[in-house]
């Protein structure tokens, strides 16, 4: 019998947790960040500077290995933002919606009303920190356009107005919102992040 690796997550938003444990399947095991563990301050001015405060905070906290990622969103119209202040666009107690919102209103003001006005980029850096102090980092990135307006249910914080690219390279036509969890995880960001972390991991 095969024993899967096992890491304690870092994140506490349960979406995003869903989402790693799902990338990841059978070849690593999740464990849940010990609730009494405080958040820590994402204050790095780098994704993967973020991963790694994360993911080190949690390993120093329980001993064992811990599993972290940072990801940015990218829009070449608004000079790279978000980037690593993402899932704080609108503030530090921003919900998705608040932060589509200040996205969609940044874009009009800006006067980017056009599909090719509108490109953008997902990025993630994913990293495991061990109690050895040693630490492995992946990176994800998946180009793509920003919807004119959101459109789908699934997923979840910038999936419904973020229109990934085709396999071909050319602009696509779902935003990740539309799209099924598997075909989502196939090509985006962070599915390209982990999957290649799961690898280094077991080699």
């Amino acid at each position: 019998m095969t024993i899967r690796p096992q890491f304690i997550v870092a994140s506490a938003n349960p979406d995003k947790v869903a989402e790693i444990a799902a990338i990841f399947g059978p070849m690593c095991e999740l464990l849940p960040r010990p609730e009494a563990v405080p958040d820590v301050v994402e204050d790095a001015v780098t994704l993967e500077g973020n991963a790694r405060l994360k993911a080190r905070a949690i390993c120093t906290a329980t001993a064992r290995a811990a599993v972290a990622d940072d990801t940015g969103l990218e829009v070449d119209a608004l000079g790279g933002l978000p980037g690593v202040r993402t899932g704080r666009y609108a503030g530090e107690s921003a919900t998705y919606s608040d932060n589509v919102s200040k996205l969609m209103m940044e874009l009009t003001r800006v006067n980017a009303l056009e599909p090719d006005q509108r490109r953008a980029r997902f990025r993630t850096v994913a990293m495991v920190c061990f109690p050895d102090g040693s630490e492995i980092a992946c990176h994800g990135v998946v180009d793509g356009t920003i919807a004119l307006t959101p459109r789908g249910v699934l997923g979840f914080g910038y999936d419904p107005v973020f229109i990934p690219d085709g396999r071909d390279g050319k602009p696509g036509g779902e935003t990740f919102a539309e799209m099924s969890a598997d075909d989502k995880h196939a090509i985006s960001h962070r599915g390209i992040a982990f999957r290649a972390l799961a690898v280094a991991i077991n080699r």
